[in-house]
């Protein structure tokens, strides 16, 4: 089994590319081991030592480290764990199939959530996935304008991408939806959210 690595805007997160399908849900994000309990995969991950935190894609794993834990110890073993991992026949999850992504549309969202969804989903999410994370709509304040999101996989503490907020989502989103005045992270006070560089989306990155 051949499993490719990229590397992330996070320098504590690498991709891991199997070459097959990993999570066909979409994404899955564990941030510790009681989490990864769910999943086969995951836990496999989080036994390796200095590993804290394991995102799914559709077609990679995106692994974080911590700080002190080096690559060339977690590397190899991830490769292990993956490769041990498929020629086991186990399934990514043991659980029942998780609801829908937190930017699907649900029927009772009003029309400036549905809105702001709709360009989660198909302007910011893809180019997000290429880096080895996601973006998660977790909720929309009318009285303030606030979206609050959570960042999952390698974008989760990127120390490059917090001052590219306003020149990337969150202009984005206050341009078509004119209610928006801000997008802060989820379980952060002062507004401040690490992400990765996403202005060329208005150059129509795809």
């Amino acid at each position: 089994m051949f499993i490719q690595t990229q590397t992330t805007p996070n320098p504590m997160s690498l991709m891991f590319q199997p070459g097959r399908e990993v999570y066909a849900e979409g994404s899955k994000n564990f941030s510790n081991a009681r989490e990864a309990m769910a999943s086969p995969l995951a836990k496999r991950l989080f036994a390796i030592e200095g590993v804290t935190n394991v995102f799914f894609g559709i077609d990679f794993v995106t692994v974080t480290k911590g700080e002190d834990a080096e690559w060339e110890t977690v590397k190899p073993q991830t490769f292990e764990a993956i490769t041990n991992f498929y020629a086991s026949g186990e399934t990514v999850m043991d659980e029942e199939k998780l609801a829908a992504s937190g930017t699907a549309i649900a029927e009772d969202d009003d029309e400036i959530v549905a809105m702001i969804k709709e360009l989660l989903e198909t302007r910011i999410r893809p180019a997000v996935a290429e880096d080895g994370g996601d973006i998660v709509f977790k909720a929309f304040d009318p009285e303030s304008g606030l979206v609050t999101v959570q960042l999952q996989g390698s974008c989760d503490g990127c120390p490059s991408s917090s001052v590219t907020l306003k020149s990337g989502i969150e202009n984005m989103l206050m341009h078509y939806v004119p209610e928006v005045k801000g997008v802060v992270q989820a379980g952060q006070d002062d507004g401040e959210m690490d992400l990765l560089d996403l202005a060329d989306l208005h150059r129509g990155r795809k």
